[in-house]
């Protein structure tokens, strides 16, 4: 079994002529197998935050409830993005990504035929762990396939693939709630076929590193190496490395990634606080109809593309790949939007205040996974990125569901909005621990500590 998952062997590099057009040909292939693969993974990720008015008003589950279904995904996702990160990071991706997909496809079959609280949490748990199957094999492709001066801007594109599936699930959902038999085929059976296509074409389209299939390393394709990197820091560059080394001399000891990892925490909790409570907080509090709050859940995934893209474009070409001034930037900005969508009646401003909230918080969401990606060498960005989504997952998004859920059953919406509040400006402080880092005085901290 692992056989099949194992990283292909380099082969005879192509001739010089060929090298150009197909490296531009690889390279697309590569960014649109993990931009619709990561889509799909969305797809039956986010689609239980559609289902939950139905999961409270149709089978009388109560937000607390919705909230601990909902924390199994957190916890499972966080601990798998972690660890099937570092397994990622010696493996084929095209076969990992694909694989996660398939198995979170099931499952999500089994969600529509179960009612059981317990069951669901159970199932719920299962999905998160093969999501974990999907960013790390992204990070392992995107450290291949695009040298540290345009991944910034490459991986703010890639980005939006999240915004694309979470945003497309809710009109899907209703689609197929308004097509199909029952709510159920809708939110959960339909996305689950979807997933299983796209997982076949992942299969046939993506590839693993540019040296397997004959092409030179990106740094040499790009003549874009890292600053005071001598011959035997490129070669190792390209050495596959052993669990022990990513942790140890890479990851664990890297203040920078801890740094990063602590603000994912709060970052995540806002992300998921909002995205998983509009449906929600919407039809409850302000007034919304099902249809209505669909689609606001859709604006605050779409407006985010737009956003995503600026943010990433800015972080290298202004700030010169330092991630943590334009992040802070951001993140003040999601605390007065969300101020603005807590306190306002007005149906305009609200889903303005969401749209912004969706526009500014995926800039540091994505420029965490950039800045785990540029700390460490390009072998360990499975892991680096896995350690930070547990922190993301464990501690955010869990609290995200959970703590919110039951805040909210206890005190109210008013004391959610303020717990929110506060994680928003904890993230712009972890963030600043990392203001003046970039690639070189990351990796020279890296190589001295190794």
């Amino acid at each position: 079994m692992f056989k099949f998952f194992a990283p292909p062997a380099p082969i005879e590099r192509l001739p010089k002529e060929k090298i150009d057009s197909a490296y531009k040909k690889y390279r697309l292939q590569q960014f649109l197998s993990i931009y619709i693969g990561y889509a799909a993974y969305y797809l039956i990720r986010k689609n239980f935050a559609i289902g939950s008015p139905y999961f409270i008003n149709e089978l009388g589950f109560t937000k607390t409830q919705i909230g601990f279904i909902g924390s199994g995904l957190g916890i499972a996702y966080g601990l798998s993005k972690f660890i099937m990160g570092n397994i990622s990071d010696r493996c084929n991706p095209r076969y990992f990504m694909a694989a996660g997909l398939i198995l979170s496809a099931i499952v999500n079959i089994a969600f529509g035929f179960t009612t059981s609280v317990t069951l669901l949490f159970v199932l719920m748990c299962l999905n998160g762990w093969f999501q974990g199957m999907g960013w790390p094999p992204c990070g392992r492709i995107m450290a291949h396939w695009y040298s540290n001066k345009e991944r910034g801007t490459k991986m703010a594109w890639w980005n939006t693939a999240h915004n694309i599936g979470g945003g497309i699930i809710a009109p899907l959902a209703m689609f197929g709630v308004g097509a199909l038999a029952t709510w159920q085929a809708g939110v959960f059976y339909l996305p689950a076929v979807i997933c299983i296509l796209v997982a076949l074409g992942i299969i046939f389209f993506a590839r693993d590193t540019p040296q397997s299939v004959g092409l030179p390393p990106i740094e040499e394709y790009k003549n874009d190496y890292p600053e005071n990197m001598d011959k035997k820091a490129i070669e190792d560059n390209e050495r596959e490395l052993s669990t022990k080394e990513i942790l140890f001399d890479y990851v664990l000891t890297n203040k920078f990634v801890w740094a990063i990892a602590l603000a994912n925490i709060f970052v995540y909790l806002v992300r998921y606080g909002v995205m998983d409570w509009v449906p929600v907080y919407l039809t409850e509090v302000k007034g919304f109809d099902m249809e209505s709050s669909s689609w606001s859940f859709f604006l605050f995934e779409f407006a985010a593309i737009p956003g995503t893209i600026i943010v990433g474009w800015i972080s290298d070409n202004i700030f010169k790949g330092r991630r943590a001034p334009i992040g802070i930037i951001c993140m003040v900005g999601v605390t007065a939007a969300l101020f603005t969508y807590w306190t306002s009646t007005s149906v305009i401003l609200i889903n303005v205040s969401v749209a912004m909230i969706g526009a500014l918080i995926y800039g540091p969401v994505m420029l965490i996974g950039v800045a785990a990606i540029d700390y460490v060498p390009k072998k360990a960005a499975g892991t680096a990125a896995g350690f930070t989504g547990l922190f993301g997952y464990l501690g955010g998004s869990v609290m995200a569901n959970v703590a919110i859920g039951y805040i909210v059953d206890n005190y109210g919406w008013n004391s959610g909005f303020m717990f929110m509040i506060g994680a928003s400006v904890l993230a712009s402080i972890f963030l600043a621990f990392t203001w003046n880092a970039d690639t070189n005085s990351v990796r020279a901290q890296s190589k001295k500590a190794a």
